[in-house]
């Protein structure tokens, strides 16, 4: 279940339990954090709600110096995480249409589902679209593979992209992740709040 929990004292067959655990667990916060409204989400668009900002940067920075922590006392081996292989043009090309798909919608993918666990219905056909959206996208892959496979890069993380040592990247990051909390802060305040 990961280099916390080795074998010995969690048997791998626990696997899926502890993962379907997490998965409540995920899920709970999301909805705790408002991500099942899509108003709230829509709130970062529009300059009067940065909570999914807040929520997403302060995740994003906790794990990666709690990885950095977890390698410098070497507990966690860099060699042993998996990186998934960067394709530049399909994750460019991806990240427009997710992105489109989002402020028209008004949630992602794992949002909607919570949306769904609560019983929303525009998060439902939210859902029913994505699933359209796959299917259509595998249908037109053939097409589509040269964007898909484009731009291949392999397994490299930002810092090695960069030339920078790991531990300075993830101080500036930090430091960009707190100037963009105190700028969400100054832009919410100027935005007149929308009272829904």
């Amino acid at each position: 279940m990961g280099p916390l929990i080795p074998n010995n004292i969690i048997p791998a067959d626990w696997n899926n339990a502890i993962a379907l655990i997490i998965g409540i667990c995920f899920g709970f916060v999301l909805e705790a954090s408002g991500f099942s409204s899509s108003r709230k989400i829509m709130g970062t668009f529009f300059g009067y709600d940065f909570v999914v900002l807040r929520v997403f940067f302060t995740a994003a920075v906790t794990s990666m110096l709690g990885l950095l922590y977890l390698d410098y006392f070497g507990w966690v081996d860099f060699g042993q995480l998996y990186i998934h292989p960067t394709y530049l043009a399909g994750a460019i090309t991806g990240g427009i249409i997710m992105g489109i798909g989002f402020a028209l919608g008004g949630y992602c993918p794992g949002t909607s589902y919570c949306a769904i666990a609560i019983g929303k219905l525009d998060a439902l056909v939210y859902s029913i679209g994505l699933f359209l959206g796959i299917f259509i996208f595998t249908w037109i892959f053939p097409v589509l593979k040269g964007i898909y496979n484009g731009s291949f890069m392999g397994n490299v993380t930002a810092p090695d992209i960069l030339g920078v040592n790991p531990y300075w990247f993830a101080f500036f990051v930090a430091l960009a992740a707190l100037g963009m909390f105190i700028a969400a802060t100054i832009v919410q305040r100027k935005v007149k709040k929308v009272d829904y």
